[in-house]
């Protein structure tokens, strides 16, 4: 049963973190500093990533619609313009799903850590107050998501590679990149909400193979702690990614990057002291 506790405080943390621009995995990896699951560092690793699953289910859900290119209720050009958002989609997620692949292990290995988690949590939270204060009273270039070409794609799809770091966030990436070159807050949501798809489920799935390669068994227990804290991160998600659409129509990301340098500050102390 504790075991099971440790789950859904896990999925709590991944459904808010997973969608705001504070970086779920470095809150993941903080988390872990200080409650532990029980279980093999091979299921560890696996279950980081596999319970974005349940995040990725409820971006799917919410945004059915505007991402179903077969639905009946769209016209023809309505449904040419969803499978062109696709393609914008699966071409932005190629420069970090090639480098992730080729870099998972040693990053694994070398900055898992707190002080990497910290620093990036610093240095990125800064860039955010930076840039929304550069932006303040412009007026974005796209304002739809639709609108996004192939060349602002893949640029954005460059800022994502930076969230391969710990602490940076997969979405502050993406969301900051996509403001910096000009698209809507809103539109740059969605935008990466989207890219997030493709590349959970990839990252999932590379994370569940080496996991059956390494020969380590499974428990029951484990079984449930994977389920427990996938289903817990599809709730909070669901929520959390209704509220952030709702905030990023009338704010800015300047209080996520105060968060985030406080959040790195205190914990570098925190690993400074003790």
């Amino acid at each position: 049963m504790l075991e099971i506790l440790k789950a859904v405080l896990f999925g709590i943390v991944e459904g808010i973190t997973e969608w705001l621009p504070v970086s779920s995995t470095g809150h993941i990896i903080l988390l872990d500093e200080f409650i532990q699951l029980q279980a093999s560092d091979e299921f560890k690793s696996m279950f980081d990533v596999v319970i974005q699953l349940g995040a990725i289910i409820a971006v799917i859900i919410l945004f059915f619609h505007k991402l179903n290119p077969f639905s009946p209720r769209k016209s023809p050009v309505q449904k040419q313009k969803t499978w062109s958002l696709w393609f914008r989609v699966i071409a932005a997620i190629i420069p970090s799903g090639v480098l992730g692949i080729l870099l998972d292990d040693w990053m694994d290995a070398h900055l898992h850590n707190a002080v990497v988690v910290s620093l990036a949590l610093i240095l990125y939270g800064v860039a955010f107050i930076l840039v929304e204060r550069h932006n303040a009273g412009g007026k974005p270039k796209v304002t739809n998501v639709y609108d996004i070409d192939y060349k602002t794609a893949l640029l954005i799809g460059a800022f994502q590679c930076l969230s391969l770091i710990p602490g940076t966030s997969r979405s502050g990436s993406t969301i900051l990149g996509a403001i910096i070159l000009g698209v809507g807050r809103s539109a740059g949501a969605e935008f990466s909400f989207f890219m997030a798809i493709p590349t959970m489920v990839g990252a999932s799935a590379i994370k569940g193979l080496k996991f059956l390669l390494s020969g380590v068994g499974i428990t029951f227990t484990e079984v449930m702690v994977l389920l427990v804290g996938s289903v817990v991160s599809f709730v909070v998600s669901f929520f959390i990614i209704k509220a952030l659409m709702e905030y990023v129509r009338k704010h800015s990301f300047s209080t996520f990057g105060v968060y985030r340098i406080v959040l790195g500050i205190v914990v570098l102390l925190y690993f400074w002291i003790f």
